[in-house]
């Protein structure tokens, strides 16, 4: 990797964030202020329309500027954060320039050219990137993964089951707004008495998701495939079997939005190669990096959305040996997806890449 050219900070490399202005954008800027400052300048990119606005990042106003191949001069690493046909058209035209691109959206993740990684489950594929993009996994992967890869390494996985329960904020600003905008609808109302009533109440207000969320919970998120299911649930399949190194593992998943603004959580079923423990998984999930264990229901400890948000590991609790099954587990995990589901990882995708000079 290039030294920076144009950072101030002699010897430090040069950053850009590219959707800077975005939900996730705005997180990574908060992340970069809070962790090890290792970088140089810190450019910030977005579409024209954002182009002069200043945006705070490690206690500095720093000027957005717009999303051209020029913005990318003496740049190493170059985040990106957009739509994934903004990501398609731009991260190989960074790439070009010199800069090695982590890019959050979905359009490189399945390509066998672009390593998938999670640093604490496969750091070393950091370092194959033929293309010069490193892609990070969708928020849903990324509030699992780090768990089940511990538990991997010791067992073996053979088989997952997933439910997930997923936060409003997972469909960006428009999910939000849209959850709130529909609370403020039913507030006040009488509800669950006669079918259709939150539905009447929301009238037409479904934003991104196909029916009501706000007193509700739907089971669905992504796009209809013909076979039945939906891209977010082929999404999880897909990364955690390129994570995990496992290309025919058995996935199921069933992705589910609920009325939670931020923090993503997942039942899962994990099934191995060897009868397990619930002592020994205990063990490796109290001591694997990146992860809390929260497991004593008999205190009322276990994970909750209103527990985790704001924190950067997964929690894991309801450990469980399967009543049916000595080689399968039950999890319930939470993550927050704005964190370690999008910009925590990916900020520490670019400390592995700034720590190879």
């Amino acid at each position: 990797m290039a030294a920076s050219t144009g950072s101030g900070r002699s010897g430090r490399p040069t950053l850009a964030v590219v959707g800077a202005t975005g939900a996730v954008g705005t997180v990574l800027l908060q992340i970069l202020s809070q962790r090890a400052d290792i970088w140089g300048e810190i450019r910030l990119i977005a579409s024209s329309r954002s182009a002069g606005r200043k945006l705070a990042v490690r206690g500095e106003e720093v000027e957005v500027v717009a999303l051209t191949e020029e913005a990318f001069d003496g740049v190493d690493v170059a985040l990106f954060d957009v739509p994934d046909e903004v990501s398609a058209q731009w991260a190989p035209l960074a790439a070009a320039r010199g800069a090695v691109v982590i890019d959050n959206s979905g359009a490189f993740r399945m390509d066998p050219e672009v390593p998938l990684v999670v640093p604490e489950v496969n750091p070393h594929a950091a370092r194959m990137r033929s293309r010069g993009i490193i892609a990070n996994p969708n928020c849903t992967t990324l509030s699992m993964i780090v768990a089940l890869g511990a538990l991997h390494a010791e067992f073996g996985l053979r088989e997952l089951v997933v439910s997930s329960y997923q936060a409003v904020s997972g469909a960006g600003h428009a999910g939000v707004r849209t959850l709130r905008e529909q609370l403020s609808l039913v507030a006040g109302t009488e509800l669950g008495t006669s079918p259709g009533d939150v539905r009447r109440a929301v009238g037409d207000n479904t934003g991104p998701f196909a029916e009501p969320v706000a007193l509700n919970v739907v089971p669905w998120a992504g796009s209809l495939r013909e076979d039945g299911w939906s891209s977010e649930e082929m999404k999880v399949r897909d990364e955690s079997r390129k994570i995990l190194g496992l290309p025919r593992l058995p996935v199921a998943v069933t992705c589910v939005r609920v009325p939670v603004v931020t923090t993503h959580s997942l039942t899962v079923h994990a099934r191995f190669e060897d009868e397990v423990t619930v002592d020994r998984a205990r063990e490796i999930l109290a001591t694997a990096p990146g992860v809390v264990l929260f497991d004593n229901p008999a205190a009322g400890e276990f994970p909750t959305p209103a527990d985790v948000v704001g924190t950067d590991p997964t929690w894991v609790g309801r450990v469980r040996r399967a009543l049916d099954d000595p080689t399968a587990l039950e999890l319930f995990v939470c993550g927050d997806n704005l964190r370690k589901g999008s910009a925590l990882n990916t900020a520490q995708i670019a400390e592995l890449v700034a720590a190879e000079t």
